[in-house]
Parts: C-alpha cells; structure tokens; sequence
C-alpha cells in the first residue's frame, strides 16, 4: 500500500473546495473546520478523511488546476488530453512544441510520452520561460523534456525527426514549412489558436504541407453529484480556443 511521505503532494478537498500542498512535516493546513498538522498525516494511506477533510494523490490534471504557478492563460486540461491523444503521443515517441507558456501542456505531453520518449519545446519569454522551468522540476516532469529559451529554431533541433508538433503561438504561419520538414511522414500536428480569424489564416497556409485537417473545440459541462438534487454545475468550462489537427503530406 502507498503511503504519504515528507514532500509528496496531496489533494485536500474540503466540501467543495480543493487545495493542492505539499507535505512538510514542520506544517499545516488552516481550515475553517481547524488545522490538519502535515506530520500526523506521513505514514497514512492516501484517501483517508480527517477532520471534514479527505486526502488524495493529486491526478496530473489536478496538479495542472490547483498546483502550478501560472505567467500566462494555461491549457485547460480538457483541451490538453485531447491533444495528446489526437497526436498519438505514446511511451518512446518524440514531440516538438512551441511556445511553453506555463508548462502545462507540456506536462501532459512529457507524461504521454514516458521516460522513453522526448518533448522539445520553446518559450521566447525570460520570465514565462523560468515559471515553465520550475513547474516542470517542481512536479518531476523535466527528466524527459528539453526546454530552449527561445524563438523556434530549427538549428537547435537538427537531425531529429519528430513523431509530432505542437503549436501554440500568436502567428504559427511562417513555421508550417519549417516544421514541415522536421516530422517523419504522415506525422500528426496540431495548433491552438483563439480566434476565428487566426484559423482562416492558418488555413491558407497549411496546403500543400499537410491534409487530413480537422478543427474542433471542446465544451465540458459538470453536474452536481447530488442525488437529490442531479443537475448541472452553475458554471461550465465552455469554448476556450479553436483546436486544428492535420497530418504531414509528402511531396
């Protein structure tokens, strides 16, 4: 059985509230239900209650939402696991992305692909750069990633052939060729753009490099987990950015 230990993050949910921390054994955890001591909890089980309180093993996603520092707009998980897997990203596989931003995708990215594989990903920006840097040590998602402070350079990449790419910057057009010749044959890629405009443009610039395009957006609706009362959530995660998937064509 595993169980909780100096350092480990937990998920604390208290009613409707959720709280990512980390166990350090000289801290606690000030609720209005009273005060959780860290060190009472190392050595228990994850998903045990105290006190009103229940503690559980952080998901990637929760660790995305409640635990990294954020310098710009993240991903939202529900975008970025479907990303993942209309890019086939599996254990061994080899991904180029640009730009960082916080390093939430690109921790999704870099567990998709195991220890086996590789994310290559760009950030230009010093400050988002570092933000993206200490989320991926801080959650043990920097062995498999090589991250470049930098504008996308194909130089800096030379001789890997790439099982993907992604894309998220404000003007991705003048890197489609580039791009282009860095994937092997057939290889998916996607962008993240959020308006209409930065697709129509996108558009016109992807032939003759690649086909097979597809452009989607993903609306999530929560219900409350009440049986006396099943309805939806007041709020939901509607549209957040347009999602383009095309695949290399060989010419």
């Amino acid at each position: 059985m595993e169980t909780i230990k100096e350092g480990d993050f937990i998920l604390i949910r208290f009613k409707e509230k959720r709280y990512l921390k980390r166990v350090e054994s000289d801290k606690n955890f000030s609720y209005k239900g009273g005060v959780l001591y860290y060190k009472d909890l190392i050595g228990k089980p994850f998903g045990i209650s105290v006190g009103g309180l229940q503690i559980f093993k952080p998901t990637l996603e929760e660790i995305i939402l409640y635990g990294i520092k954020r310098e710009t707009q993240i991903i939202y998980p529900k975008d970025t696991f479907f990303i993942a897997k209309k890019l086939n990203l599996s254990e061994g596989k080899v991904l180029l992305e640009f730009g960082t931003g916080s390093g939430a995708a690109t921790m999704v990215f870099s567990s998709a692909v195991g220890e086996r594989g590789r994310v290559y990903t760009f950030e230009r920006e010093e400050r988002i750069f570092q933000t993206a840097k200490s989320n991926l040590e801080k959650f043990g998602f920097s062995q498999n990633v090589v991250i470049f402070n930098k504008t996308f350079n194909p130089a800096e990449v030379e001789g890997i052939k790439f099982d993907a790419a992604f894309i998220d910057v404000r003007e991705p057009y003048p890197y489609v060729p580039q791009v282009w010749e860095l994937l092997k044959p057939s290889a998916p890629i996607g962008f993240l753009l959020p308006t209409t405009n930065q697709v129509q443009e996108l558009l016109k610039h992807l032939n003759p490099y690649f086909g097979d395009i597809e452009i989607v957006e993903i609306l999530t609706r929560y219900y409350k987990a009440n049986p006396e009362r099943f309805r939806p959530e007041d709020t939901m995660i509607a549209h957040t950015a347009y999602l383009l998937f095309a695949k290399k064509l060989s010419m």
